[in-house]
């Protein structure tokens, strides 16, 4: 088949996971190309569009037999932005992901696939992201292999959506406890969001590691980090 895959974000936390599905695709004799604009998606049979951050025009969605999204929630319900840190805030170790038909309007399309994906409750931001990667992977090749034979259901039931984070969605409230705030801190970007809190007419930015060091005492700089300082936003 001519398969194509469309990340619209060349810096995208998923290339590397989008990387390794072109290989697997075209491993298992498929012609597979990886796009980065969508004006460069080719005409085929199979157009996955995978961590894609801009509006794709219909146009763009009727160049393939099939053009497939992954989304991390139980369609219908949990539409919307970044379903995976909401639910873990919510506290669910088991997230849904479901594999369907992208339509005109966002995360409303039939769907082929759902799969359950499961955490222990230990797991930081990158580890996240590192499972629902390898997860999506391993959605679109079953796709891909049981194409024929799958029959798109049409979502049905009550359904929700989940807004767009904001800056006022990495804030920490200075009153709870770490314990009560730690699914926060499992969904936090350091890098790009990282979590902060204000007090005494200042802005703290607080980061949050996995110990990795050998020692006993765990003071290392590989060990867990609390850092805080006073940059601004």
């Amino acid at each position: 088949m001519r398969i194509s895959i469309l990340t619209d974000n060349p810096g995208s936390w998923f290339v590397p996971y989008g990387t390794q599905l072109a290989s697997i695709l075209t491993a298992l004799g498929h012609d597979t190309t990886y796009v980065f604009r969508k004006e460069d998606m080719p005409v085929g049979e199979v157009c996955f569009l995978l961590s894609c951050v801009r509006v794709i025009e219909e146009d763009y969605l009727h160049r393939n037999s099939n053009t497939i999204v992954v989304h991390a929630s139980d369609l219908p319900r949990g539409k919307g932005f970044a379903p995976l840190q909401w639910q873990i805030l919510e506290g669910r170790q088991e997230i849904v992901v479901t594999l369907l038909e992208a339509v005109a309007a966002a995360d409303a399309g039939p769907y082929y696939l759902k799969s359950i994906l499961r955490f222990d409750g230990t797991e930081l931001h990158d580890e996240l992201r590192q499972k629902l990667g390898s997860a999506i992977v391993e959605m679109c090749v079953d796709f891909v292999a049981r194409r024929d034979s799958l029959k798109a259901i049409r979502q049905e039931g009550e359904g929700s959506v989940y807004p767009r984070r904001t800056d006022k969605d990495d804030e920490l409230d200075v009153s709870k406890s770490i314990q009560a705030q730690f699914n926060h801190f499992r969904i936090a970007d350091n890098e790009r969001c990282p979590l902060y809190f204000r007090h005494l007419g200042q802005k703290y930015i607080v980061k949050i590691y996995k110990d990795r060091s050998q020692g006993c005492d765990g003071r290392t700089t590989a060990g867990r980090e609390l850092a805080a300082d006073t940059p601004g936003r």
